[in-house]
């Protein structure tokens, strides 16, 4: 598919509000229910990327950095940054707001990856992402190198296989 698509396309913006249902016994969002938003808008993104049917294919890279309270307005915004044949890396920011104290505040990061596929639930090609702005292109460049150090934890790839990660972990394949 010679198809490609700008990373901005793909841009997908979700609000939730921390509701009572949503926190644990310390009143903070529970990380499986950021964990369900996180999958939801990523999926969005994906979608628009690709014009199909995605299944997430991992969730890594979630940093918790810090806790969202009872009442906080939780914003999700993802983009995919890269596209591998069927599936697309997206990268989703996550920012809580505590509106009466004006204070708005960037709480997690992650990166989903995303698998396109038809009515049979088979693989299929996705367009190529063409990245823009600094950000995207930051992403779209270290996108390899991630996607290496899942297949290669997930054992889909062997280390010495990880090209692009040898400068990371100083590998040597000659040894």
């Amino acid at each position: 598919m010679s198809k490609k698509k700008f990373a901005r396309e793909s841009a997908t913006i979700m609000t939730e509000m921390v509701l009572p249902n949503d926190t644990n016994t310390l009143n903070n969002l529970m990380g499986g229910r950021l964990m369900h938003w996180l999958d939801v808008v990523a999926a969005i993104a994906a979608q628009k990327h690709s014009n199909r049917i995605v299944v997430t294919a991992s969730a890594d890279s979630i940093s918790f950095k810090q806790p969202i309270a009872l009442g906080n307005v939780v914003t999700l915004t993802a983009k995919v940054t890269r596209a591998f044949n069927s599936s697309m890396e997206v990268f989703i920011e996550v920012t809580a707001e505590d509106i009466p104290a004006n204070k708005k505040t960037t709480t997690h990061r992650a990166f989903f990856t995303f698998v396109a596929v038809d009515q049979n639930g088979k693989p299929i090609e996705v367009p190529e992402v063409v990245p823009e702005t600094e950000e995207e292109i930051e992403l779209f460049e270290g996108a390899l190198r991630r996607r290496q150090l899942r297949l290669v934890l997930a054992k889909r790839m062997k280390p010495e296989e990880a090209v692009e990660l040898k400068s990371i972990f100083n590998l040597d394949v000659d040894k």
